[in-house]
Formats: structure tokens, C-alpha cells, sequence
């Protein structure tokens, strides 16, 4: 069999079952894609359909339309190269919960006007620099140390460590590039386990934030040049990377790497990823990678419960 399917539920609600993935078989055979026999990756939440015949684009689309009002993310693709050497993370909202500007905006009591900024720009609706530069501004006096009291509310994803620790571990490189600020992603990377961090940095003079960016701007040009870069300095084909994220500045490098990964995202992101998770959890990406439960290398410093 030359291609996979991969249903996934959520670790936490497992409800996948052999009736479920039975149906889904069926419902290949009817298009015409000969599946072969299920593999559990784990039991009630993960299993492999390979198939051949068709495109794994039409397998995903008719398994998803039978799954509808299930808890069940699918991923179809290629067998070959199904394994990823290169995993790019966006951090707010995917690597983390929630976003990390609109946490430090709380502190000025402006957190929902800099929400409203941020929900446009990650749907795509205003441009992410000028919304950048706007909600950076509303923080100009904020003292320094802010920054710290911000970061201890940070929580991490469900899987964020186990994620990216085991794929470490079996070769690939990692790295967390996002539009937020140095400050948070070099601590992220420490705690969860990235090779490196890309972030914006914050302008501070006199003990306090001074509501400027210093430029160059992290931005969706920047996440897919850094796909491309890594890639290309390690001798890895973009099929064989792997990209996840959850806003429009997402979008291109979703797009570019061979398993670009649209996380609980904007209804942009979802529509224009050719993956999505919408229900599990960020071991999903390991599922899709085939990898199994046993073989997940959960973190040393207490797993994924927070940063901060």
C-alpha cells in the first residue's frame, strides 16, 4: 500500500473503536481505494488505514464526510517520507495556550481591546506587522519586569513536550519560530525541548517597554523562509519537514512543509491546510507520523502541564 489514513481522537475523550474504523474501510472500498487491514497506534484513540487506488486528498474528504459529528481528526498522505526530520511550531496558541501578547496586555488593562486586534490579524483580516506594531504600542510604559509575571501564567499544550521531545529523539531538528516575543520562546524552548527560537523583540529602555518592535519583524514571510532555511542547510526535502500552527501567518509554511498541520485554527487556516487537527491533542502530529504510543518520549520535567 502506497498511501496511509490515520484517524485520531483526543487522548483525553478516546471514542475510536473497530465499528468506527470499519466504517470508514467501507467507505474507502466504495471509492475504490482497497483498504488494507487496520493498525492500532493506540487503542481507542489512533489507527492507520493504508490504502492505494486513489489520491489521498479524495480518501480524506470521503472519510471526513462519514466522520462528520465524530470527534475524529484524518490525515491521508504518502507512506514514503512519512516520517519528518524537520518539525517548525508556531508558539501562541499552538505551542501554548492562549496568546502570550494578549496575557502581557492584561497587566494594562487593555486585554480585550489587544483580543480584538489579535483574533483579526490571525484570521487574516488586518495585516499581521501593522497589528503587530498596534498592540505593542498600547503596551509603551509597561514595566520590564511585567514580562515575568506574563510568562508564570503560561501554560503549555497538551502534548507540546511529548511532541517535540520524540522527535528529537528519533533525528529530527526543532525549532519554535513565532510572531510573539524572544522573551516567551526562549523559555518555551528550554521547558518543551526546542533545538532553537525565533521570535520579535521588545524594545525596552529604562526599566520599561517602550511600545516598539525592533525590526526585522517576525512575520509569515519569516516562519516559511525559516522552513525553507533549515531544511535546506540540512540537506532535507520539504516533503520530509513538518510545520504546525493555528493563525494566518501560519498559513504559508503550513502550505510549503509535506505535513503542514492546521492546530485548532481560524477558519482561514483550516480551509487552506491540507491537514487539520480539530479534536486531539498536539501528539497528533506523531499519530500522523505513524508513530505509535509506545514509542512517544514523554518529558522529564513533569510533562506538559506548564512553563511557567
Amino acid at each position: 500500500m502506497i498511501n496511509v489514513l490515520t484517524l485520531i481522537t483526543n487522548p483525553n475523550e478516546p471514542g475510536l473503536d473497530d465499528g468506527l474504523v470499519s466504517e470508514v474501510a467501507a467507505v474507502l472500498d466504495r471509492l475504490g481505494a482497497h483498504p488494507g487491514e487496520p493498525e492500532w497506534l493506540d487503542p481507542e484513540i489512533a489507527c492507520d488505514l493504508p490504502f492505494e487506488g486513489v489520491a489521498p486528498e479524495d480518501a480524506r474528504a470521503a472519510a471526513r464526510e462519514a466522520l462528520q459529528g465524530w470527534p475524529v481528526d484524518v490525515i491521508a498522505q504518502k507512506v514514503d517520507g512519512r516520517r519528518k526530520k524537520l518539525l517548525i511550531a508556531d508558539m501562541d496558541s499552538t505551542i501554548v495556550i492562549g496568546e502570550t501578547l494578549d496575557d502581557l496586555a492584561a497587566f494594562t488593562g487593555l486585554k480585550e481591546r489587544v483580543q480584538r486586534i489579535t483574533e483579526r490579524a490571525m484570521n487574516g483580516e488586518v495585516g499581521f506587522r501593522d497589528a503587530l506594531i498596534e498592540r505593542v504600542g498600547l503596551l509603551a510604559g509597561l514595566p520590564a519586569d511585567t514580562l515575568d509575571r506574563a510568562m508564570a501564567l503560561v501554560e503549555l499544550t497538551p502534548g507540546a513536550t511529548t511532541l517535540v521531545r520524540t522527535m528529537r529523539a528519533n533525528g529530527a531538528f526543532t525549532a519554535l519560530v513565532s510572531g510573539g516575543f524572544t522573551f516567551f520562546t526562549a523559555r518555551v524552548r528550554e521547558t518543551v525541548g526546542f533545538h532553537l527560537d525565533k521570535g520579535n523583540v521588545l524594545e525596552i529602555a529604562d526599566g520599561r517597554l517602550t511600545g516598539r518592535v525592533i525590526e526585522p519583524i517576525v512575520n509569515k514571510d519569516t516562519k516559511l523562509e525559516m522552513l525553507r532555511t533549515l531544511a535546506e542547510q540540512r540537506g532535507i526535502p520539504l516533503g520530509e519537514t513538518a510545520a504546525v500552527g493555528d493563525g494566518a501567518n501560519d498559513l504559508p509554511m503550513l502550505q510549503a512543509a509535506g505535513l503542514g498541520l492546521a492546530y485548532h485554527a481560524k477558519p482561514v487556516v483550516m480551509s487552506g491546510a491540507r491537514h487539520r487537527v480539530e479534536h486531539g491533542d498536539l501528539t497528533a502530529l506523531l499519530y500522523a507520523q505513524g508513530y505509535r504510543r509506545e514509542d512517544f518520549v514523554d518529558g522529564s520535567n513533569g510533562g506538559d502541564q506548564s512553563s511557567g
